[in-house]
């Protein structure tokens, strides 16, 4: 299924979903993220969004304490190379997975995201609008695509908007409250 990125239609930009992202609905996504995060670090690794997603966390609420950076592997030789990715598509589940836990080993991060995907005009590897998203959870590795329509901008601005929503799904719940629990940080995030 296709999610709108951002739509002209008065019906459905009436849904939340179909509406492109506003800075203000970012800087809450990092709000929140930021009253969350507790004692837990912060990564992530970009490709189509070239570095938007670390911009925007490094200005959350004391960012400085929690969020220990990005990679920002935009060509597909630095996937490969820095990130361990192997030989093949560069836009898949296999790729968002090592992605996400080699940053993680890098950067000395508790919960990472990471994407990959086509955000056009045309597509190299897959449609554009294909989104993959890695995550790296205390160990555990997941992935999860998304296919989002619209123009490149909208669909950075959608990617980067659900990258914040897993980032903040993972350190505070589905709900989006904060998960006030202990938390002691492993000496090896591997």
């Amino acid at each position: 299924m296709r999610t709108p990125a951002g739509s002209s239609d008065t019906g459905e930009a009436a849904r939340p979903e179909s509406r492109l992202p506003t800075d203000a609905d970012v800087r809450e996504l990092c709000r929140i993220l930021a009253d969350g995060v507790g004692e837990r670090r912060i990564a992530v690794a970009e490709s189509l969004t070239g570095g938007n997603l670390a911009a925007h966390l490094s200005r959350a609420p004391t960012s400085g304490e929690w969020f220990r950076g990005g990679i920002v592997a935009y060509h597909r030789d630095v996937k490969h190379e820095l990130l361990a990715v192997p030989a093949g598509p560069v836009v898949s589940q296999i790729a968002a997975r090592q992605m996400a836990s080699r940053t993680a080993a890098l950067l000395g991060a508790d919960i990472v995201v990471a994407v990959t995907g086509e955000a056009g005009p045309e597509g190299q590897e897959e449609s554009p609008g294909i989104v993959w998203f890695g995550v790296y959870d205390r160990g555990e590795v997941s992935a999860e695509r998304r296919e989002f329509e619209g123009d490149p901008e909208e669909i950075l601005a959608a990617t980067v908007n659900e990258a914040l929503r897993i980032l903040v799904a993972g350190v505070c719940g589905p709900d989006g409250w904060p998960q006030r629990s202990v938390y002691t940080h492993r000496a090896d995030p591997r």
